[in-house]
């Protein structure tokens, strides 16, 4: 680590004191594992010290990431919902498409990624789309079982009062089932939305892409910039963290419509 690689060069240059190997160790070029005020002077740099539009900008690179992130969310946060919907009217597909889509989440994104980038290169799907898709395979699953178990969530005697009103099974889908699933959508929304921003970074790596938060770590990797590669993990996590208070604000805004309390 770098105390003892700052304490070799220390050791080899001739007498030294403790305080002596913590300067070096704190203040390291290349460190293996860089020191906290390290990993903020290096966000600082790369997020007020140039221009938002500059390669060298995180906040550039961090819109590239965030561009597929959002589309792949919402592509499938309504797949999700088209299947939940589907397994809840349709007996067949729920004891047929459900476990297909529990095993679907078995397989490594690590090793489907490169396969949806090079298919869809060879159709001719380029840019924002691949990783946008990457981002819907992951994100889709938490949505799916959560509306599942929301749609299914009012109470029977619930259900069977709209078939007394001769409610159509729109209209209890409407009107009863999902409103009562709107707890369930938004939490597995904020896990959703997430596992989207990991896979649009996860996009980013076999694509060999110059832009976005993955091609941060890729340049960090390959040059052996350990700083970069930290800074690009804080501006990742940082972003994360945002887009589920997002989320949040909007299923507080949503349940208050709905007349839930505080």
């Amino acid at each position: 680590m770098n105390f003892a690689t700052e304490t070799d060069k220390l050791a080899r240059a001739g007498d030294y004191t403790s305080l002596d190997v913590v300067a070096a160790t704190w203040s390291a070029q290349r460190p293996v594992l860089p020191a906290p005020h390290q990993i903020v002077a290096e966000l600082w740099k790369t997020t007020v010290d140039v221009s938002p539009t500059s390669p060298r900008s995180l906040v550039f690179h961090g819109w590239v990431t965030l561009s597929s992130t959002l589309l792949g969310f919402v592509f499938g946060s309504v797949l999700g919902v088209l299947i939940a919907v589907g397994i809840l009217f349709s007996r067949t597909l729920d004891k047929a498409l459900m476990p297909w889509v529990v095993i679907s989440q078995t397989i490594p994104i690590l090793a489907i990624a490169p396969m949806v980038i090079v298919v869809l290169n060879a159709v001719g799907i380029q840019g924002l789309l691949p990783k946008a898709f990457i981002s819907t395979y992951l994100s889709f699953f938490p949505v799916t079982i959560g509306m599942v178990k929301g749609l299914r969530a009012p109470d029977r005697m619930l259900t069977d009062l709209m078939r007394t009103y001769s409610a159509s099974p729109l209209q209890t889908l409407l009107k009863l089932r999902f409103p009562a699933s709107l707890p369930f959508l938004f939490t597995s929304m904020k896990v959703a939305v997430a596992a989207s921003l990991v896979g649009a970074i996860v996009g980013e790596l076999p694509t060999g892409a110059v832009a976005g938060l993955g091609a941060r770590l890729l340049a960090g990797s390959y040059y052996g910039q350990t700083i970069q590669i930290w800074s690009a993990l804080v501006m990742a996590s940082v972003m994360a963290a945002v887009l589920v208070w997002l989320v949040g604000l909007a299923e507080k805004a949503a349940l208050k419509r709905q007349g839930a309390r505080p």
